[in-house]
């Protein structure tokens, strides 16, 4: 696998993120879907980054976007179908963790679904230290939504 800054302009790409958001928008009640469009992913506080396979297949994405000077929020999260449980997610979810962190970030959140569509990735998120928490940002209680964050280390 090759995780590398993702290109917002490449069809594949925006292919892979149109699908994500439109799966998001289906699966999730009207107003308690908070996916970044293209348009959200480009602006200046969002970092990409996209993970290929040795053919160069797109096999996932993930975005941090900053919150503040040591606050960001993991954004865009998604394995392409057929290719999970095979370590991508994990893969991707280290290297943005380790970009926040190089960055500056004394803790990153995410916000994800409550209900059973987004359990694969609630138990990710919690084996990888993040624990459930308050709304953050300009978030507010929605029983659709759960609310993660990590505390970064050294």
């Amino acid at each position: 696998m090759r995780i590398g800054p993702g290109d917002l302009d490449d069809p594949a790409v925006v292919a892979f993120l149109e699908e994500h958001v439109a799966q998001l928008r289906d699966v999730t009640p009207p107003g308690s879907s908070h996916a970044l469009d293209l348009d959200g992913l480009r602006a200046p506080s969002v970092r990409f980054w996209s993970v290929t396979d040795e053919d160069g297949d797109l096999l996932g994405c993930a975005a941090l976007k900053t919150l503040g000077p040591d606050h960001a929020e993991l954004k865009s999260m998604r394995t392409a179908t057929g290719r999970t449980r095979q370590g991508v997610a994990t893969a991707l979810l280290r290297h943005v963790l380790d970009e926040a962190r190089s960055a500056g970030a004394a803790r990153v959140s995410l916000e994800t679904g409550s209900f059973d569509f987004f359990a694969p990735a609630r138990a990710l998120y919690v084996r990888h230290g993040f624990v459930e928490c308050e709304p953050f940002g300009d978030y507010r209680p929605d029983p659709h939504s759960t609310f993660m964050t990590l505390v970064m280390g050294p």
